[in-house]
């Protein structure tokens, strides 16, 4: 089993006091990833803004880059939903934005709708920047759902590639799996009994989810597995702000309805705050 989820990277490109870092960011991903990256413009083409994109290429293409630039004119959403289509892509790059006077950042709305629509890996950065910051502690979701495993087969390959130092997968257990009622000692030692089956039934379900992975991408990295009781979505992003995650990484719901009834409790959350660099596999 090799695991190589991510075969071309895209990226929206605005000429904006941000258009350096993101394009750092999404080439370093693309040759770290062995990806090909397409930077999707929307606007007009011309030789001014095609020559001030492959000036800051330049120390990529030195490292044998695989790009191309694409331009097109239209609605901003509908024009990068389909490059991700005509195009492949596979990982599509978002920038988030900070709130005024508050250290936390969220999706605006054009990058909003796009993460609700795509059907491609998303990865949100809080803070695209020129230098490299090492990603050395990844957290990932491991909620009971049929692509749980592709969500953590992708937190191993990015750890992988980036030289992560570890990666903690996280249990999320809600108040109504436990389902009892505190009114006294007994009825308490009952939900603490319920509370402790539940995380050897997780834990042990996660293992086994890890012990797909192959060998060669655990080597280098700790594993954790961590179970929280809580709110789904609310309680996985504050413990990766607590633990000062480099990278929450989150699965996709399995169809475009679920999607829909699951996004505003789960995902919702994670987009209003960003606790870390979000990436959403599909």
């Amino acid at each position: 089993m090799t695991l190589k989820p991510f075969h071309t990277i895209g990226i929206g490109v605005a000429f904006s006091p941000n258009l350096v870092s993101n394009i750092y960011e999404a080439s370093r991903l693309a040759l770290f990833f062995d990806c090909k990256l397409l930077l999707i413009h929307v606007g007009e083409a011309s030789e001014k803004k095609e020559k001030e994109i492959e000036e800051v290429l330049q120390p990529f293409i030195a490292q044998q880059l695989s790009y191309q630039m694409v331009f097109k004119s239209g609605d901003p959403v509908e024009v990068i939903l389909s490059a991700t289509k005509t195009y492949n892509i596979d990982l599509l790059i978002i920038g988030a934005l900070k709130r005024e006077n508050l250290l936390k950042y969220y999706v605006g709305s054009i990058a909003r709708k796009i993460t609700r629509k795509a059907k491609c890996s998303i990865l949100l950065l809080t803070k695209p920047s020129v230098q490299r910051v090492p990603c050395q502690h990844i957290v990932v979701n491991g909620l009971k759902d049929p692509r749980t495993q592709e969500a953590i087969s992708a937190a191993f390959f990015v750890a992988n590639k980036l030289g992560s130092n570890k990666i903690t997968v996280v249990e999320e257990i809600t108040k109504q799996q436990v389902a009892v009622s505190v009114e006294d000692h007994r009825s308490l030692r009952k939900a603490n009994i319920i509370k402790e089956r539940l995380v050897l039934r997780e834990d042990s379900r996660v293992k086994k989810l890890i012990a797909e992975i192959p060998q060669e991408y655990k080597d280098s990295v700790l594993v954790k597995t961590q179970p929280i009781f809580g709110k789904r979505g609310y309680s996985i992003g504050h413990y990766a702000e607590v633990v000062r995650a480099d990278l929450l990484v989150m699965n996709a719901p399995l169809k475009m309805s679920f999607w829909d009834r699951l996004f505003p409790h789960d995902i919702e959350y994670i987009l209003t705050e960003l606790p870390t660099d979000v990436l959403i596999v599909q």
